[in-house]
């Protein structure tokens, strides 16, 4: 190998080196508010307390928005969740009471910090029509009520972390 072409190798592999090392976030000085989740434990929780959003703090988004998903729809079963996208899929859920009509949810969880534009949730309704099911409107409320109901419930939990 020539001199010339062992230069550009070089120059090449150290472009690239410093292109990730950008995306990895070496170099940056930590985000700390009293939005952010704690360190330590898969979903968060547990452990010593920190307000670093680093990656190394178990899950990819807040910690406090993902455990309050879970709970706001604890009733469905879950058919996939990956607390590192941040997001959580449920299967289909007939209410007991209204057994000709069933819903499904997905979870978007789109940030660390907690705040309401971190969360987007997609709400899919059918109902049984001569034994077929059909895919019919979920009113935006519904999906409004579901998101606040998440907002809520992790408020709830950011408020009893900080007093412990």
């Amino acid at each position: 190998m020539t001199k010339t072409v062992k230069a550009v190798l070089t120059m090449g592999v150290a472009a690239l080196a410093l292109s990730l090392g950008g995306c990895l976030g070496f170099g940056q000085k930590s985000d700390t508010t009293l939005t952010d989740a704690p360190r330590s434990g898969l979903f968060g929780f547990g452990g010593s307390k920190s307000t670093n959003t680093n990656a190394d703090a178990g899950i990819g988004v807040n910690a406090y928005l993902w455990r309050a998903s879970l709970d706001t729809i604890s009733f469905m079963p879950l058919a996939s969740a990956d607390p590192w996208g941040g997001t959580i899929i449920t299967e289909w859920y007939a209410n007991p009471e209204k057994p000709d009509e069933r819903f499904k949810a997905t979870i978007y969880i789109l940030d660390t910090r907690l705040r309401a534009d971190a969360l987007n949730v997609s709400l899919y309704k059918q109902v049984n029509n001569g034994g077929q099911w059909v895919d019919t409107a979920v009113t935006a409320q519904t999906q409004i009520d579901i998101e606040n109901a998440i907002l809520t419930r992790a408020r709830q939990l950011r408020l009893s972390d900080v007093r412990n």
